[in-house]
């Protein structure tokens, strides 16, 4: 399936929540975050249908994110129907690692193989500052865990946060790489953020790196954003720059988004929505739903809107990671 720029759109990704157990000051803390009520929130059937009709499109690769996708009860039966259907290509699960450990066993035999890691910081009272928690422990051991476990690759996702990681702790993070075959990736903080001044380039965190280490580019099976990965003499895993702002990728998207409440995206930074929960519940025929998806890509932009309003108004949370 191609959108009106030519672009291969066989992605999606699928929020399965919006309820989080951190409360990441850059991100929306609970105390003024409107969650979406439960029984506005897509059933796993509901979800299971879409993907088989997303796989009659094309689309075969699927991530689950949240909010934070752990805290829904029974994820694993959603993954191992997920990867029960035929011509699923690729899943894979974005979580905070706060639940990890005690959940690997049963993503495992689900059939999760990949998984991205949010991780800001290795200073266990930074973590409590930027996420609202005790929790540094926690995720280290889900990670830890996860490789041993056997999941590739497991990618660790750095917010870059000016004044907080992006000092002592960027070679922190370089030596986790060297540590532990993860694949480490920096990413710029987006304007969904209800705060301002802590934008880091990436590039510049790019070039902070490379004058003390000497990085070749290699080649990362589902980088997806991030198109350049590095790796130095050494190092177990590899480094990644994700620079939606100093470096867009907009030309390569291959994606869709699905949102807790069943609202399609073919933007992350668009308004518009395109409402398949109501057809769902509508009893509305597979042709309908699908007439919907193929429209929605004759509107999906060639490139990022500029909707800062709208962002900071609507967190990240609301969307889907």
């Amino acid at each position: 399936m191609q959108d009106r720029f030519n672009r291969r759109i066989n992605y999606m990704r699928i929020s399965v929540t919006d309820r989080c157990n951190l409360r990441c000051f850059y991100c929306r803390g609970v105390q003024d975050f409107q969650f979406i009520s439960h029984e506005e929130i897509l059933t796993y059937e509901e979800i299971l249908r879409l993907v088989r009709l997303a796989l009659r499109l094309g689309i075969d690769r699927f991530r689950l994110t949240g909010g934070e996708p752990l805290v829904r009860k029974g994820l694993d039966s959603l993954i191992a129907g997920i990867t029960s259907l035929p011509g699923v290509k690729d899943i894979s699960l974005t979580t905070n690692g706060l639940l990890l450990a005690e959940n690997l066993e049963r993503l495992r035999t689900a059939g999760l193989r990949r998984l991205n890691i949010s991780l800001d910081t290795l200073e266990r009272q930074k973590f409590e500052r930027i996420t609202g928690l005790d929790g540094l422990d926690r995720v280290m051991a889900g990670i830890r865990q996860a490789v041993l476990a056997g999941f590739e690759p497991v990618k660790v996702n750095v917010v870059l946060l000016k004044g907080l990681n992006d000092g002592d702790e960027v070679e922190k993070f370089v030596e986790l790489a060297f540590n532990l075959p993860v694949h480490v990736r920096f990413i710029e903080l987006m304007d969904f953020s209800p705060v301002d001044g802590y934008f880091v380039s990436a590039t510049e965190i790019m070039e902070k790196i490379r004058r003390k280490f000497r990085l070749e580019e290699i080649e990362v099976p589902g980088s997806g954003p991030a198109r350049s990965h590095f790796r130095a003499t050494g190092m177990k895993g590899s480094l990644g720059f994700i620079a939606p702002y100093s470096h867009h990728f907009c030309g390569a998207c291959n994606r869709l988004r699905l949102t807790a409440d069943g609202q399609l995206r073919t933007c992350l930074f668009s308004e518009k929505t395109y409402d398949l929960k109501a057809l769902l519940r509508q009893r509305a025929e597979d042709e309908t739903i699908l007439q919907v998806i193929r429209a929605s890509l004759a509107e999906k932009p060639a490139g990022r809107e500029s909707t800062t309003g709208y962002q900071k108004k609507n967190g990240l949370r609301n969307i889907g990671g």
